[in-house]
């Protein structure tokens, strides 16, 4: 009895694992195409600055004599 609760558990969990993880290669797969056309977006725009993320900081020279 206790063999064959011990397989039903962990075929409750390989089952719940690989559900999970074909949850997370769809949820991957979504970002991966939102960040692409992202990409392409910002790219389009032209622009002299040319960052790609819009939340990194635009580069300061700092040099002799600049406070």
């Amino acid at each position: 009895m206790g063999i064959i609760l011990l397989v039903l558990l962990l075929a409750l969990i390989l089952g719940g694992l690989g559900f999970a993880i074909h949850i997370l290669w769809w949820i991957a797969l979504i970002v991966l195409v939102i960040w692409l056309v992202g990409f392409v977006v910002r790219v389009g725009e032209g622009g002299s600055r040319g960052r790609w993320y819009r939340w990194l900081p635009a580069r300061r020279c700092v040099g002799p004599g600049s406070s």
